[in-house]
């Protein structure tokens, strides 16, 4: 359902050269995108966590942008297509990353049980959010504003470069929506 969901408005809205073969790519067997979680053992660290967050990352995203003040006192703008590569993409640095495995927890009674986890095992360690960009750039054209939005959307809590955070926030306001879509969905829809 969610597959189908992301899917329908994927083809809705992401029209521009390159996006068929992006999905393609995302539906293929050489690409893990809509079964595999969204982290290794915090939110949704689950099969089929990354789309689950994908989407809501799209409709916070919509609702923050759909807001009276951000549209009339921010004069945030953005097309239904830079919303829907944004939100549904800025992730897609996590696809074949993580792998199923085994690890060690303390049941309700204090004993030690196995559980089924996640290791995070990067073939391309190129960052987070410039991977993200890297891999979509090599499928289709993104604006400056939506290769800053993704390569910022982790914000402040990611540590590689925070000098630029801010900076990029003042200069790409589509960098803070979808960084606040985002930690929205984390921290608010999200185990």
């Amino acid at each position: 359902m969610m597959k189908d969901e992301f899917i329908e408005i994927y083809k809705r809205y992401i029209k521009r050269e390159g996006s068929k073969e992006l999905l393609d790519y995302l539906l293929s067997s050489k690409s893990d995108f809509f079964t595999a979680p969204a982290s290794t053992r915090y939110h949704l660290s689950k099969e089929g966590g990354l789309i689950e967050h994908s989407l809501n990352v799209y409709k916070c995203l919509k609702a923050y942008i759909d807001r009276p003040r951000v549209k009339d006192v921010y004069k945030l703008q953005a097309t239904d297509e830079t919303i829907a590569i944004i939100a549904l993409l800025h992730d897609i640095c996590k696809v074949n990353v993580y792998k199923k495995s085994m690890r060690n927890k303390k049941d309700s009674t204090g004993k030690w049980i196995q559980v089924p986890s996640y290791e995070y095992q990067d073939e391309l360690p190129y960052g987070h959010g410039e991977k993200s960009v890297y891999i979509i750039s090599g499928f289709m054209k993104l604006s400056r504003e939506e290769a800053f939005a993704i390569r910022y959307h982790m914000g402040f809590s990611n540590t590689d470069d925070i000098r630029n955070v801010g900076e990029a926030f003042a200069r790409f306001p589509l960098a803070f929506a979808l960084s606040t879509a985002d930690m929205e969905a984390t921290y608010f829809l999200e185990e």
